[in-house]
C-alpha cells in the first residue's frame, strides 16, 4: 500500500477531528483519495461489524487460508449465533484495523489461535 494512502487513512479514521473531506477535496479527488476513501469506510464498518459480534455474545476468528493471494493474506470471520461474516485483508489492512479503537483487544486473543487452513 502506499504511504500516501496509508496516512490518509489513518487521518480518515483518526478520532477528535478527522481529516475534513470538504477542505480537502483536491487531495479525495485522486485515484489514491478516492482509494483512502473506500478503505476507511471499509475499516469503520469492519470496527462496527466486530464489536457488534461481540457484543451479541459472538466470537472473533483469525485465519490464513492456505494458497491465499498476498493481496488477502487474512480471513476474519465473524461468527454470530446465526451467520458468519466474512472479510479478507491484506497484512496492512489488518494492522490498521488492529488500531481502532476496541479492536486491539478484540483482535488480539483471536491472532493467537490463528491457524492454518
Amino acid at each position: 500500500m502506499d504511504s500516501f494512502v496509508r496516512r490518509l487513512v489513518e487521518r480518515l479514521v483518526a478520532e477528535g477531528g478527522p481529516l475534513s473531506r470538504n477542505r480537502h477535496f483536491h487531495t479525495f479527488d485522486t485515484p489514491e483519495g478516492r482509494q483512502a476513501l473506500r478503505l476507511a469506510r471499509r475499516l469503520r464498518a469492519l470496527q462496527r461489524d466486530v464489536l457488534r459480534c461481540l457484543a451479541e455474545g459472538g466470537r472473533v476468528q483469525l485465519r490464513r487460508p492456505a494458497g491465499a493471494p498476498a493481496a488477502r493474506a487474512e480471513e476474519l470471520c465473524l461468527l454470530y449465533r446465526v451467520g458468519t461474516h466474512r472479510a479478507y485483508l491484506s497484512g496492512e489492512e489488518l494492522q490498521m484495523l488492529r488500531e481502532l479503537p476496541g479492536l486491539g483487544e478484540a483482535l488480539g486473543p483471536a491472532a493467537d489461535a490463528r491457524r492454518v487452513g
